[in-house]
């Protein structure tokens, strides 16, 4: 499967010690399937005058090894989780995890639920209407040595 990172610079071995933390599945490398979607986060590069670079990777297709956490919808579950990242609680260990990305309009309704001007009942009803676009968090090194291939690097 063909993934991409959006970056101010060329990432030909991602690792997980340049992560930020309290992200919305915490501390790891993110891709998107997206190909549009990583471009959209780069413009905020140029944007600031810094250079914006489409780094393309393969991942491996059989993952059947990897400790796996997948969310198909915002739902309480993913809610629940990127809670606990965003706040720096623990959460178990995964090589990988996807599911929607807190884009625009997702945001808006994660920043009201977490500063608690709506409850989790509100936060999910407004979640319920948004299709999630897909990212992938590999937490693991490993996993990223073993199953993602760097492809290529294009300045944008």
């Amino acid at each position: 499967m063909r993934l991409y990172h959006a970056s101010t610079v060329i990432v030909e071995r991602p690792d997980t010690t340049h992560s930020r933390d309290y992200l919305d599945f915490g501390r790891g490398f993110y891709l998107t399937s997206l190909r549009e979607q990583a471009i959209k986060y780069a413009e905020r590069f140029l944007r600031r005058q810094k250079d914006a670079w489409l780094n393309v990777y393969e991942l491996k297709d059989d993952l059947k090894e990897w400790n796996i956490l997948r969310f198909n919808q915002y739902d309480k579950a993913w809610l629940d989780f990127v809670a606990a990242c965003r706040s720096g609680e623990p959460t178990k260990e995964y090589d990988m995890i996807v599911g929607g990305i807190a884009n625009d309009r997702v945001i808006l309704t994660l920043d009201l639920y977490f500063s608690g001007e709506i409850n989790q009942e509100e936060a999910l009803r407004r979640l319920i209407f948004e299709k999630p676009n897909i990212q992938y968090c590999i937490r693991s090194d490993k996993m990223l040595q073993q199953c993602l291939t760097y492809i290529e690097s294009k300045k944008l």
